[in-house]
């Protein structure tokens, strides 16, 4: 492997550490923390909004380093499409490529529409609105995460053969 390759692996890898590692850290110890340091819903929810509008900053830049060092290490099989099907290798990246743009479709959907929208109905108080809404970003940010491990277990996977 080139020294060009190894870095830009060691950028994918990276990347990938500060995305999932991220996103299960907010959910796992950001999100149950914020009970504890404000009781009141409205001022929770900007709390946790400031965060994650922090850590969108990360989640972009990784995205886009992730997608950008996996196309990298994935030109063997773009300038060759028929070792994407002829090899096992190659279908676990198609396989890692398909759950990839789901995540990244799921994640950037939801937290789009139901982020703005959470952060509207906080700021004009009607919290009874946000615990609904909550209630289905929650379903979609937990599968966001099971995603990622499954895009986790895939990578580990390519490196395997």
């Amino acid at each position: 492997m080139s020294p060009l390759s190894i870095l830009i692996l060691w950028v994918h890898l990276f990347s990938a550490i500060v995305l999932v590692g991220g996103s299960f850290f907010i959910w796992f110890v950001v999100w149950p923390a914020s009970y504890k340091v404000a009781a009141d819903e409205a001022e929770r929810t900007r709390m946790v909004g400031r965060v994650a509008k922090r850590f969108s900053y990360f989640t972009h830049a990784t995205v886009a380093a992730l997608v950008l060092s996996g196309l990298y290490l994935a030109a063997p099989y773009i300038e060759d499409p028929a070792l994407v099907l002829s090899t096992l290798r190659g279908e676990v990246l198609l396989a890692k490529v398909v759950v990839v743009a789901a995540t990244i479709s799921l994640m950037y959907a939801n937290n789009i529409y139901h982020g703005r929208k959470i952060m509207r109905l906080a700021a004009a108080g009607r919290l009874d609105d946000v615990k609904r809404v909550r209630r289905i970003t929650h379903l979609a940010s937990y599968l966001t995460l099971l995603l990622l491990v499954v895009i986790t277990i895939l990578g580990a996977t390519l490196v395997g053969l």
